[in-house]
């Protein structure tokens, strides 16, 4: 019981000078920059009719299309546990030489290029 309690009261006492410390160390002084909000790249405090641009979007396609391919492959270590782990050996290899030709083809057509 002793023990619990020392370890209660050692972490309270431990979590406040450490959020003391923080608040003594912390820098109280923030820029222009640092108070301005930000919205995907434009001025947020400017008119909300602009036109958009659609290479935003088209990145944050592909971002997400070439990041879920993580995925599809978390389940691969397991795959040595099956009766016959070649097969899916074979088609993780295909999945992934499949999204290495995608990015082939996304960086010759110039979809990874942001500014033209």
């Amino acid at each position: 019981m002793n023990m619990i309690l020392f370890m209660i009261i050692l972490s309270l006492a431990l979590t406040t000078a450490l959020t003391a410390l923080n608040f003594w160390l912390a820098q109280m002084n923030p820029d222009s920059e640092k108070l301005s909000p930000y919205e995907c790249g434009f001025d947020p405090l400017g008119s909300a009719r602009l036109p958009f641009s659609i290479r935003f979007f088209l990145v944050a396609i592909l971002f997400l299309l070439f990041d879920l391919e993580i995925a599809l492959l978390l389940p691969l270590p397991w795959a040595t546990q099956l009766q016959h782990p070649t097969i899916t050996l074979i088609w993780a290899s295909v999945l992934i030489l499949l999204l290495t030709l995608g990015l082939i083809y996304e960086w010759t057509q110039g979809g990874l290029e942001w500014a033209e």
